[in-house]
């Protein structure tokens, strides 16, 4: 039998998706002029070698995709979200989508809502600037403070935050003006707050004192005390154009960001798990690169999984940890704010593991461009893949 014969009858044999047949034959007449060179063929070197190229060539067929675009949800607040967007928005086959926390009593956001009823804009801010057109040009613009000295009452505060507030009293509707600042902006994709109702965090700590806001929240924390309880005073629920919008997601991101007080609290609002267990995709936690206080000490990603999966009633599919670490010198530095590297710890049977290097940098930040073909990868195997 001659040299095609054998391919053609080998690959016919092996390789079933006729897409393949063509790439299979070429390789496998490649292959066995290589070996031709090296070696005096015989029947069970011919058949050695080809059992190997089938295992490549399974391989390749367990992996084949079918490219689309893809629809996926974005969930914090604070600056780790924004990384994440500002790398997923450029590639082109995804839509990132952010669903953003409302509950921010600090800062700017903080002073506006108390001052003017508007609710918190700040988190919103900052990701229609990750998915802006010109990011950089409208940071520089919107991200600038008006001075104190010439504008007693507005000093301080971002122009950003100041022009969504003034869009939300004008037009009368906080999801119209956050529209109308995509438009301004030229954005990527949607972003959704999680709920339209004012009301703020609060939380039980271990000694059984309890705190409200945001701020407040975090401090206790970090001075020490342990969280046993997080919660939503008054109770709010999900604006029903924001839970038809998770439901039809592709896929959910969760993180990163401050757990108590970004992440957790998107989940405690009423109507998200509902929302939440419609999506039949894949929920994907990427886990922070440190803790957050000594109220955290021995915190780790499965720790994250455990209160989200209670939260949320759904398991959580995946988590994507960093595991390579900086030089002990700016470890050091974080470790006198007792922040130290959050470990996977023992993930649930469940939920896969991708671990990868995505602190690079002197700050602890997840590196935007790591995070983003990480975040594809999975999506890639898990919702492209023919297998």
């Amino acid at each position: 039998m001659g040299r095609v014969a054998i391919t053609r009858a080998w690959t016919a044999s092996t390789v079933h998706d006729e897409r393949l047949q063509a790439a299979a034959e070429d390789a496998a007449q490649i292959a066995f002029e290589r070996l031709n060179t090296l070696l005096t063929l015989d029947h069970d070197t011919i058949l050695c070698s080809f059992q190997l190229s089938a295992v490549s060539f399974q391989l390749v067929q367990c992996f084949a995709m079918r490219l689309r675009e893809l629809n996926v949800g974005c969930f914090g607040g604070g600056t780790g979200l924004p990384s994440l967007l500002g790398g997923l928005k450029n590639n082109p086959w995804l839509h990132a989508n952010a669903v953003v926390t409302m509950f921010d009593s600090g800062g700017s956001s903080g002073q506006l809502r108390d001052e003017l009823g508007v609710l918190p804009p700040g988190d919103i801010l900052k990701c229609a600037l990750a998915l802006s057109r010109n990011t950089r040009e409208a940071r520089r613009v919107l991200l600038a403070r008006l001075p104190t000295i010439e504008h007693a009452r507005l000093g301080g505060h971002t122009g950003g935050n100041l022009l969504l507030s003034m869009m939300q009293r004008y037009s009368g509707d906080f999801l119209d003006a956050i529209d109308g600042l995509r438009a301004l902006l030229g954005c990527h994709g949607r972003v959704w707050p999680v709920s339209v109702q004012q009301a703020s965090v609060c939380a039980e700590y271990g000694d059984g004192s309890m705190t409200r806001g945001e701020v407040e929240v975090d401090a206790g924390q970090s001075s020490g005390r342990f969280v046993r309880r997080i919660w939503l005073e008054p109770p709010v629920a999900i604006h029903p154009s924001v839970a038809k919008a998770i439901a039809e997601f592709d896929a959910v991101f969760i993180g990163p960001g401050s757990f108590y007080t970004s992440l957790m609290p998107i989940f405690l609002v009423r109507g998200v798990a509902d929302a939440l267990a419609q999506m039949r995709g894949p929920i994907i936690l990427i886990a922070n690169l440190l803790t957050e206080g000594r109220g955290m000490t021995g915190f780790t990603a499965a720790d994250e999984v455990a209160w989200l999966e209670e939260a949320i009633q759904r398991k959580i599919d995946v988590v994507i940890a960093n595991m390579k670490w900086p030089s002990p010198p700016i470890l050091g530095r974080y470790a006198l704010e007792h922040k130290e590297p959050l470990a996977p710890g023992q993930l649930p049977a469940h939920c896969e593991l991708v671990a990868g290097e995505f602190w690079t940098s002197e700050i602890a930040r997840h590196d935007r461009l790591r995070l983003a073909y990480a975040a594809w990868s999975v999506l890639s195997r898990r919702l492209l893949s023919d297998s």
